[in-house]
């Protein structure tokens, strides 16, 4: 193991997020869904039908990013794409009851994870929560519920 009192407070950031990532993925294939998947599955959940740019936005990532999350949840019938009846060229996005199901599923690991690792405390959302808010571009800040 290396000597991680020598890393920089960003390597030691990138690093944990990279290794929780990879844990939760290897948890979720028994579901056969990625992290990035939960996490749209999540906002669809909690927000409702959008477009393909407002889930984005919702995620934070890139439109091309979700385009292929879209791409491997809609194959899974976890979400559905409908066309906009007012402006065909849009598809509003959805989740499904298969993937209400899937995201049941995938929030247990979340609490095993969580737990299991010691990763879920007040202090560390509290510090996270104010790295996100700082970084995130503008327009992409989440609203900072109230804990």
């Amino acid at each position: 193991m290396p000597d991680l009192e020598e890393w920089s407070t960003s390597r030691l950031l990138t690093t944990a997020a990279r290794l929780v990532d990879h844990a939760w993925n290897e948890r979720l294939l028994d579901i056969g869904i990625t992290h990035a998947g939960y996490t749209t599955l999540g906002v669809l959940s909690r927000q409702g039908t959008m477009t393909g740019a407002k889930l984005a936005l919702a995620v934070h990532v890139q439109a091309q990013t979700i385009g292929k999350t879209i791409e491997k949840l809609e194959r899974q019938g976890f979400i559905s794409r409908i066309r906009d009846s007012v402006d065909r060229r849009s598809q509003r996005i959805t989740i499904t009851p298969t993937g209400v199901e899937a995201l049941a599923k995938a929030e247990d690991i979340e609490r095993t994870l969580m737990v299991g690792e010691g990763l879920e405390s007040f202090e560390l959302r509290s510090l996270l929560r104010g790295i996100v808010g700082e970084l995130a571009p503008q327009r992409q800040r989440p609203a900072v519920a109230a804990v």
